[in-house]
């Protein structure tokens, strides 16, 4: 017994430092996040007409950073290692990497650059100042949202749907910023050029961040438990999605931000239709519940 007690000892260290290695592993997810913001903030500033290129690439990262924001939590709860402090260390990266870098590359690419070839420097003032706005309201809607969720023990949506952790109440952040960023990359990064098209620009941002403080309901994908069975169907699923945006990033991530941003309206105006029609008459009910 002696001589086997130094060997235990010996074995249960390298599981230890394991151990402590895991909750390291979804925080570095979560620094990746704030890698991708950063990374984003300085590709914007850079960006002209001329240099498109990095308004694209900051799309890109910000689109990177979502991965990096669904693994983190992912990896945290398949290894048990959620913490506080990791939980408020990802609340304040969604802040940089999906308020303000998204606010950022929004503003920059409808409105600064916005050309005064075709309208008058007062109209093009006017443009710059109200997309201002609207992008500050993207970013406190962000801000709240996640303010809101932090303190949310059983969030409950205004729209029917189980509640719990299948839906989410108002579109998450990351989803917010993904459309932002989805619309300049299927774009290429090509600053908007038309007053036109900046003004339905500034349209698409408020109610982008209109849907972040709203409590429609949306899919949260938290009750796929990869650790699980599943139907063959949902892995061709995911590799039919992936190879799209692998071969067809564009429309493909595009599509995507649109449909799930669409799939949050769509509930309420289901909601909204079935809880104005009328209910069937007893009679009706009676004859229906007959063998």
């Amino acid at each position: 017994m002696d001589e086997l007690t130094p060997r235990r000892r010996e074995s249960d260290r390298p599981r230890g430092k394991m151990r402590k290695g895991i909750y390291i592993l979804p925080s570095l997810f979560t620094t990746a996040n704030i890698a991708a913001g950063f990374y984003a903030i300085l590709q914007t500033v850079h960006g002209s007409p001329t240099d498109a290129w990095h308004m694209d690439f900051a799309a890109k990262a910000i689109g990177f950073a979502v991965l990096f924001d669904g693994l983190d939590g992912r990896i945290a709860r398949m290894t048990n290692t959620a913490s506080d402090f990791g939980r408020e260390l990802d609340s304040l990266a969604d802040v940089i990497t999906f308020g303000v870098a998204p606010a950022l590359l929004a503003w920059m690419w409808g409105f600064h650059l916005l050309p005064t070839a075709f309208i008058s420097a007062d109209l093009h003032l006017k443009i710059i100042q109200l997309g201002s706005i609207a992008c500050f309201a993207f970013l406190i809607a962000g801000a709240s949202r996640l303010a809101r969720f932090n303190i949310a023990k059983n969030p409950q949506p205004s729209n029917p749907g189980r509640p719990g952790k299948k839906y989410f109440v108002g579109m998450p952040i990351p989803a917010g910023a993904g459309v932002i960023a989805a619309v300049v990359h299927f774009a290429g990064g090509e600053p908007v050029t038309s007053w036109i098209t900046s003004l339905s620009w500034m349209l698409m941002v408020i109610v982008v961040g209109y849907l972040m403080v709203s409590t429609w309901r949306f899919y949260s994908f938290k009750d796929i438990d990869f650790r699980s069975r599943h139907p063959f169907r949902l892995i061709v699923i995911f590799g039919v999605i992936g190879a799209s945006i692998w071969f067809f990033s564009r429309p493909a991530l595009f599509a995507i931000a649109i449909l799930y941003m669409a799939s949050g309206v769509l509930w309420r105006l289901q909601w909204i239709f079935h809880r104005k029609r009328p209910p069937a008459p007893p009679a009706y009910r009676e004859a229906s519940q007959t063998p």
